[in-house]
């Protein structure tokens, strides 16, 4: 017997790619060799964001060593490290003239600090050349390994976001890699490193968790001090990923948002096509968020690489 799959429902139409905002941040894309998380992990709202001109760069490669069940993302054996990438992500988000970037990243637990360096050097690279860009990055969970996270926050991005995307009991079946006990840490962590940082978490519906599962991780996120959330529907990107269990209705998330903000989160997105960068500009406070000053450290990059293509040598 075949279980019948929930039918996508009408409130989860979509925008269409297209416009010239669209095709100029494509072209920017491939000018500098750079990988977006909208384009990799087939998000919806790429229609949306890309016309408004914002998009959310994804360093250290397309190639992710994990295999999530929700991500589209390729997961495989990634290549080299491109040294040359922090300055093209800095130089990309210079030419869209951003207020707020966002960069996330692939997992690459095979480095030492799974990437952690890249994550500093971009946001240096970043305040180079835009000092009044507020930077958010979106980091994995760098196997625990504390001073990884450190590395990061030295650099003082301005929010430091890290996903628990799911409820615990499913964890083994949606991030078998990954750990709730693991990432709850690592929110607590930075947020102990900087205070003055703001944290953020964002959760998917429609795996098969319950609301009272959910709201028992909104307490632990609040109970670790984290300051933004955003809970989202889960679309299946192929047929090989996990299937849809059930779609969860826009009133269904308003509640959520009104139970989350009576816990204490400063900000909370909650509906069917939010995710976890959509429209970040507004969670962080430029667009009715909340306010934060930027904190303008005089961080110079920790190596010179050009900007130029990967692999490129600095000028002599």
């Amino acid at each position: 017997m075949t279980l019948a799959h929930p039918q996508r429902p009408p409130w989860l139409k979509v925008r269409f790619p297209a416009g010239g905002n669209y095709q100029r941040l494509q072209d920017l894309m491939r000018d500098q060799s750079l990988h977006t998380v909208c384009e990799e992990a087939r998000c919806p709202n790429i229609g949306d964001c890309w016309s408004r001109g914002t998009a959310t760069f994804m360093i250290l490669g397309d190639t992710c060593t994990r295999s999530c069940g929700f991500c589209a993302v390729a997961t495989g054996r990634p290549g080299t490290v491109d040294t040359g990438e922090p300055a093209r992500v800095a130089l990309a988000i210079q030419r869209m003239g951003l207020r707020h970037a966002v960069i996330t990243s692939v997992n690459r637990d095979e480095l030492e600090d799974g990437g952690a360096g890249i994550f500093a050097e971009t946001i240096r690279w970043t305040r180079r050349l835009s000092p009044e860009t507020t930077v958010e990055v979106l980091i994995p969970d760098f196997k625990g390994d504390e001073a990884a996270l450190r590395l990061v926050m030295d650099a003082c991005p301005e929010i430091l976001n890290h996903n628990t995307e799911t409820v615990p009991r499913l964890y083994a079946h949606v991030r078998p890699q990954a750990g709730y006990e693991r990432s709850l840490e690592v929110l607590r962590r930075a947020k102990a490193m900087d205070a003055g940082a703001l944290t953020k978490s964002s959760l998917m519906v429609g795996l098969g968790e319950t609301r009272d599962e959910l709201l028992a991780v909104f307490r632990d996120l609040a109970a670790n001090e984290v300051d933004i959330l955003t809970v989202g529907q889960y679309l299946k990107p192929t047929p090989q990923h996990l299937d849809v269990v059930r779609y969860w209705h826009p009133d269904e998330f308003a509640e959520l948002k009104e139970r989350a903000l009576e816990m204490g989160f400063k900000h909370v997105e909650s509906g069917p096509l939010v995710r976890s960068s959509y429209h970040a500009e507004e969670q962080a406070g430029h667009g009715g968020g909340p306010r934060f000053r930027p904190r303008f450290a005089n961080l110079e990059p920790v190596s010179v690489v050009a900007l130029g293509a990967p692999g490129s040598e600095p000028d002599a």
